[in-house]
């Protein structure tokens, strides 16, 4: 990073900023080619859990190559000046890597979908077994994940 200044390494203000955010930007390669898709997302501060209908170009992405970037951001203020220039942004935010596994057990496909709906509500939820078997889910294990923040 360039600015050292404003890297965020402590896992505790980290998982701060992905607590606020209520989408994960998801990076693939699809053959080479980058494809970024904003998701819901569930995050228990080991795994992100992802969900999906069981086919479209994001599940074929991931059944090639399972390598993902995930980015999350919180905008502070935006900063005006003077010049065009000098206009800014205070922000915080979190960037990292890893690999996405599907989850095919039904009672862990549920649990991770009970951490995706967390984030959204107040309430556990069940699954029946159609809709878990109409679902794909994901577990992207961290490999790497920093954050930066202009303040």
């Amino acid at each position: 990073m360039r600015r050292n200044d404003r890297l965020i390494s402590d896992r505790n203000a980290i998982d701060a900023i992905i607590k606020q955010c209520p989408v994960c930007r998801l990076g693939l390669s699809d053959n080479g080619q980058p494809y970024i898709v904003p998701l819901s997302f569930g995050y228990d501060g080991i795994f992100l859990y992802i969900h999906a209908a069981l086919e479209g170009r994001k599940i074929d992405i991931l059944k090639h190559n399972n390598r993902v970037c995930f980015e999350f951001d919180h905008l502070l203020e935006l900063v005006t000046a003077d010049q065009a220039c000098n206009w800014s942004m205070n922000y915080e935010s979190v960037i990292g890597f890893g690999v996405a596994d599907a989850v095919e057990d039904g009672e862990a496909k549920a649990a991770a979908l009970n951490c995706i709906m967390r984030r959204y509500s107040e309430r556990d939820w069940t699954f029946t077994e159609q809709s878990l078997r109409a679902t794909a889910v994901y577990r992207i294990r961290i490999e790497e994940i920093s954050g930066k923040a202009r303040r």
